[in-house]
């Protein structure tokens, strides 16, 4: 009796497959792609850019002040009495700190923008996605190199986002 009921469930499933197979339509997008190549993408590298060489700029002026600094004490070292040489390298060690935070400061807030843009980015890929998979008769959607081993070009709608993406912006 089970193998009955076993071979008319492979039965249903092996007639069904073909129809099923039939009104599926498959994509992929190349997020990474869609990114870098996206307006709201080159924009958010320009802002980001823009922040680095700020952010570069005053680090190398505190490099420059901090190896000041540590070439001086190194020079009048030895002419200094302890308590002037302990003060003068009790000042480049608080301002050597001062330094590592103000990096690690500048590369988080860096990573924190970037992530706020890729977000932003793909939040509205999303919405984008989702309008074209309904209004182009697509089942799936999937997003390549994550968990896709193969899919043939002409499944690819990368190109079809990004021009509803960057048009939507120009609204």
């Amino acid at each position: 009796m089970k193998r009955c009921i076993v071979a008319v469930i492979l039965a249903c499933c092996v007639t069904a497959t073909p129809v099923f197979a039939a009104d599926v339509r498959l994509g992929y997008i190349d997020m990474q792609r869609a990114l870098n190549s996206s307006d709201a993408g080159k924009e958010a590298k320009e802002h980001l850019a823009a922040r680095v060489k700020k952010y570069q700029d005053e680090i190398n002026a505190k490099q420059v002040e901090i190896k000041k600094l540590k070439d001086d004490l190194e020079k009048q070292g030895m002419l200094l009495s302890e308590s002037a040489r302990a003060s003068k390298e009790k000042d480049y060690q608080q301002r050597l700190k001062e330094f590592q935070r103000f990096t690690k400061d500048a590369q988080d807030e860096l990573q924190g923008k970037d992530e706020e843009y890729t977000r932003k980015i793909l939040e509205s890929m999303e919405k984008i996605i989702k309008d074209f998979g309904q209004k182009n008769g697509y089942t799936f959607i999937f997003v390549k190199n994550e968990g896709l081993l193969y899919a043939d070009d002409k499944a690819d709608v990368t190109d079809e986002v990004l021009k509803l993406l960057n048009a939507s912006r120009k609204k």
